[in-house]
């Protein structure tokens, strides 16, 4: 049986991504309007400390979508700080 690891990602400076996140076994991560608001406050302090500009996002119940740019090679930082959320 193999390995179901998730490939490494390229990352370099400049780089445009569309990444995802899910909640484990698809469970809701945004309960309402104030988590949303937290998480976006969030991905705000992470644009500015991590140095990266966020084109568009959507946030569902259970995951979200965004399309952003990394100005450094950094987008397992950016994740990582999102996680922490």
């Amino acid at each position: 049986m193999g390995s179901l690891a998730r490939p490494w990602r390229i990352q370099y400076e400049g780089a445009y991504y569309h990444v995802l996140s899910r909640g484990n076994e698809r469970k809701d991560i945004f309960i309402d309007d104030g988590d949303r608001r937290l998480f976006l406050a969030t991905l705000g302090e992470a644009a500015e400390r991590l140095k990266l500009d966020v084109f568009a996002f959507v946030l569902m119940d259970n995951h979200y979508h965004l399309l952003l740019r990394t100005h450094l090679a950094n987008l397992s930082k950016v994740m990582q700080w999102l996680g922490l959320t």
